[in-house]
């Protein structure tokens, strides 16, 4: 009887016969730009959509009460779909796909593909203080780990795939293929290899494309450059680069400091209340606070700051230089709140377009000052846009990504070297303050980043609980040395871990301390082991990262380490045996 096959399943041997690994990783590519291209145009699409049909007739020069409704509405339709229609958890884009890639082999669930581009159009919609790109991201991304589960690729591939989803989201969303490349590499970490480059140009090129036939080949921010960078506006932009790695200081530490606050609150209509309720306020007072910030950018690129003004309650004080600059400071003071206290109300969104906004503003003030008081003679909307960014580079530690970001959503080309130099700047502005950015705080701090330090890379996929080693002989504190003499006839190890009953580790007992009283018996029944052994110095948290175990074998010259969890004993991790799981991670990494 002939055996049958599901058509997967025959697929898959097709092409296992026809087309190799990187062939198929083209063909991927080009599927992975389209869809990744459609999920960015929906999103876009949606959010226009109900913008306007809730703000459309909104008056210039009058406050919209509705202003303090209408966040809290959007969060809570976001919050009512993750809870009582998917069920499960909704990651906020980039940070999601970093976690996946450095804790979950890859693995993304399948309803990120649609949950993803839900949640984030009635958050920024309704007025939610955050950008489309990372719920983007986090769409392609999904695409990309199922597309991997279904050919049932390896950690590798799928990763690999990843990173090419991630950079067509980016690409589609900001119609920016470079930039969208350069992204993959420097903030989700994927390795310039051959095998890797060529599928991402290949999938940002895909992506954008569907984004211009949809919505226009038109850059993101029309920008023209009336005045030409000058040489003596240099020492303008470094301050402005300093400015920019300030702000971008005080971004991330109000970021993970409300991100933290409303970590703890447990009750998830008590966060969307207060988080509500702070985002409508905020709203109200500024509202070019709203949504994600696209229009307001775009005027401040023309060295236009009404928006400051439009729709508030100081709308008649528009002429006032007073209010001007007030109203630009308290403008990226409360951004980063706003932006942060969407997320913690349980809104999905992403940090990009925020960012954008704090520089365009940032690098606007800069130059009005420096205007106003005649301080110099600079153009404002040159100094907005380099501001957009030296505050990408500073937000999210990735100055290559800002330079080529900035200079393809605008056009702005003829800007690049004082981009380049304020962006530089912020970066060694921040990172003298903040070693990590906003994506990977949490990561790093519990040592499960991936870099591209390749040691570094390598030992965050090593964990300790796959690498401790049980058959180790134990003996009670209070038994002789007749009885562990006896325990030592029956093993093979050198070493011999003292414990009590209930598994609390108490120290060891090294063969080499006891082997000259050994063989006397007259010794057996009269001396303890609890006399015997000894208290280790250094010793390994079950919790512990693999980076710190290594650097214990390397400080304290041990070649096995006990693993304690809450002081009880698990076993012990050996020197060779983590130096062999090491060269085997690092030969798999490493080939192409």
């Amino acid at each position: 009887m002939k055996k049958t096959y599901s058509p997967l399943k025959r697929f898959l041997i097709w092409r296992i016969r026809h087309i190799n690994n990187k062939q198929f990783i083209m063909i991927l590519s080009v599927v992975i730009g389209i869809l990744a291209g459609l999920g960015a145009v929906i999103i876009k699409n949606g959010v226009h959509l109900i913008k306007d049909l809730l703000t459309s007739s909104f008056a210039l020069d009058y406050q919209n009460y509705l202003y303090f409704a209408y966040p809290t509405i959007g969060v809570l339709i976001a919050v009512l779909y993750i809870r009582y229609i998917v069920r499960q958890h909704v990651g906020h884009g980039i940070p999601s796909v970093l976690y996946a890639i450095s804790k979950n082999n890859g693995i993304i669930k399948a309803h990120n593909i649609f949950s993803s581009i839900i949640t984030s159009v009635f958050t920024v919609g309704f007025g939610g203080s955050v950008g489309l790109e990372g719920p983007t991201v986090a769409t392609g991304a999904a695409i990309g780990s199922s597309l991997g589960q279904l050919l049932r690729f390896n950690y590798k591939q799928i990763t690999l795939l990843l990173g090419l989803a991630s950079a067509a989201a980016m690409a589609a969303i900001f119609k920016s293929p470079i930039a969208a490349v350069v992204f993959a590499i420097e903030v989700i970490m994927i390795d310039l290899t051959m095998a890797s480059i060529v599928p991402l140009l290949i999938a940002s090129a895909t992506a954008v494309l569907t984004s211009y036939f949809f919505l226009g080949q038109a850059v993101l921010y029309p920008f023209e450059i009336k005045e030409a960078f000058l040489m003596k506006d240099i020492p303008y932009y470094i301050l402005l680069g300093v400015l920019a790695g300030l702000i971008s200081v005080y971004f991330t530490k109000m970021y993970i400091f409300i991100e933290a606050s409303f970590s703890k609150i447990k009750r998830w209509y008590t966060k969307l209340l207060i988080g509500g309720v702070i985002l409508g306020v905020l709203i109200f007072f500024f509202p070019s606070l709203y949504g994600e910030g696209y229009d307001a950018i775009n005027t401040s690129l023309n060295g236009d700051y009404s928006t400051l003004f439009n729709n508030s309650i100081f709308y008649s004080y528009k002429n006032s230089v007073f209010i001007i600059i007030l109203l630009f400071i308290f403008i990226l003071f409360f951004k980063v709140i706003a932006t942060s206290v969407t997320f913690g109300a349980g809104g999905i969104g992403g940090i990009f377009a925020p960012t954008l906004f704090m520089g365009a503003f940032t690098g606007l003030l800069f130059a009005y000052v420096i205007n106003h008081f005649q301080l110099g003679s600079i153009s404002e909307p040159n100094f907005a846009l380099v501001g957009m960014g030296g505050l990408i580079a500073g937000v999210l530690h990735a100055p290559l990504t800002a330079i080529f970001l900035i200079a393809e959503i605008t056009g702005g080309y003829g800007l690049f070297v004082p981009l380049m130099i304020t962006a530089t700047i912020s970066y060694a502005t921040i990172k003298l303050f903040v070693p990590n950015s906003v994506y990977t705080h949490q990561l790093a701090k519990r040592g499960e980043l991936i870099t591209h330090h390749k040691d570094k890379a390598v030992l965050s996929f090593m964990k300790v609980e796959k690498l401790i080693e049980r058959d180790f002989k134990t003996v009670n504190p209070d038994a002789t040395l007749r009885d562990l003499v006896k325990i030592i006839s029956e093993s093979k190890r050198n070493i011999f871990p003292v414990i009590e009953k209930d598994n609390t580790f108490c120290g060891i007992i090294r063969l080499d301390d006891i082997r000259n009283i050994m063989f006397k018996p007259e010794l057996y029944d009269t001396t303890n082991v609890q006399n015997l052994m000894i208290i280790p110095e250094v010793y390994v948290d079950y919790d512990e990262s693999m980076e710190q175990v290594a650097k214990k074998f390397q400080n304290s010259g041990k070649y096995n380490l006990a693993v304690l969890k809450n002081g009880k004993y698990l076993g012990f991790i050996s020197r060779a045996n983590v130096f062999s799981q090491y060269r085997k991670l690092l030969k798999y990494f490493s080939d192409d």
